[in-house]
């Protein structure tokens, strides 16, 4: 059945007008994000057949090679898709004072965890602050598992320097959804901190993001 032969009160695009997004199904929703079905399925069950193979989180998180792959959707509508959910995980870093003063873990975390929770890989970012402990830079310096071996020390350290930095915060995510520390972080975390006593810029803590959750050093006594 094309879409046009279902009641006005039914189209996706007609009730969000009528009523707003938040009476849409997911499925709805999707629709309208895609425009168009194919030859096949009108937008509606199209959507219908997207979310039979991924939830909202496994779609957020689909490649757009991987989406181009699946029946009916192109790379146009693939696009059309991450580029929905991008903007939908930007809303959560959005700030419009660039030198936002940080008080807290929790503060740090509502900025980063849509971002970071969202990546299939760990990604150290570092937090470059200034005397006021404001925002001033922040920077993904490493991706992988931690390794103390492996992070470029030296790279955090000449960034906190360019910027002048009076002190840095480090974040990580675990893809797994854990945000516990593995011994790995905790000795990366001890080899950074000892790093940051040579240098005069205190590192005044490490959070790890995992799925909805995080761990702060500094709210342990860790750090």
């Amino acid at each position: 059945m094309k879409l046009k032969a279902l009641p006005s009160e039914e189209r996706p695009r007609e009730k969000l007008i009528k009523h707003g997004p938040k009476v849409l199904t997911n499925s709805e929703l999707l629709a309208i994000i895609l425009g168009t079905g194919n030859k096949k399925d009108n937008v509606l069950a199209l959507s219908n057949k997207i979310l039979e193979k991924y939830n909202i989180k496994s779609l957020s998180r689909a490649s757009i090679s991987k989406l181009s792959k699946e029946a009916g959707i192109g790379t146009a509508k693939s696009c059309q898709i991450a580029a929905c959910f991008e903007l939908g995980r930007r809303i959560f870093s959005f700030k419009e004072d660039k030198k936002l003063s940080i008080k807290n873990a929790k503060e740090l975390v509502k900025l980063f965890i849509a971002e970071m929770s969202s990546l299939k890989q760990e990604n150290l970012k570092v937090i470059f602050l200034d005397s006021r402990n404001r925002m001033m830079k922040d920077k993904t310096i490493f991706t992988g598992s931690l390794n103390e071996s492996l992070i470029n020390q030296r790279e955090i350290f000449k960034i906190a320097l360019e910027e002048n930095a009076n002190s840095i915060i480090l974040i990580h995510n675990h893809p797994s959804g854990d945000p516990n520390p593995s011994m790995s972080d905790i000795e990366a975390t001890q080899e950074i901190l000892k790093a940051a006593e040579v240098m005069k810029i205190p590192v005044i803590d490490h959070i790890i993001i995992g799925d909805k959750k995080y761990f702060s050093f500094k709210e342990k006594n860790l750090i």
